[in-house]
């Protein structure tokens, strides 16, 4: 089957009017939490339609579009480096109980769920380099 709307030029218009749908269904169902809930709770007034849509937009500036990054969230890239140079310098045996522990906590109560799949750097360490030389 063709995927016509996705196609050109048809795609031009029909993104669009499903990121408006989306971001509709979005704001309508801000709205209807907050005024069925907050009102009753903290007592503040009903919100319209517009300023349940400026509420999410700017909860989506203030607090992010989502989950970025790699496979495990990302994370700040200085995290990143950081882990790949204690990487570096394990001996093999430290790798094996490392990724051990790495796999207990990350798949816990989920199943390995791609766990294979993860890259593992594989450069020889400083350690490593000094246990062959002896």
């Amino acid at each position: 089957m063709k995927r016509i709307f996705f196609e050109r030029p048809y795609r031009f218009v029909t993104i669009p009017i499903m990121a408006a749908a989306f971001l509709g269904l979005i704001s309508l169902a801000v709205m209807q939490l907050w005024n069925n809930l907050l009102p009753q709770i903290l007592h503040v007034s009903a919100i319209t339609f517009w300023q349940a849509m400026g509420i999410f937009v700017l909860s989506k500036i203030l607090f992010g579009f989502g989950r970025g990054g790699g496979r495990f969230g990302g994370g700040a890239p200085w995290m990143n480096k950081r882990m790949v140079e204690r990487f570096k310098n394990m001996t093999p045996e430290e790798r094996m109980r490392f990724k051990e522990r790495f796999k207990d906590q990350m798949c816990r109560g989920r199943g390995r769920g791609g766990w294979d799949q993860y890259e593992w750097p594989e450069t020889e360490g400083p350690r490593a380099k000094d246990e062959q030389a002896d």
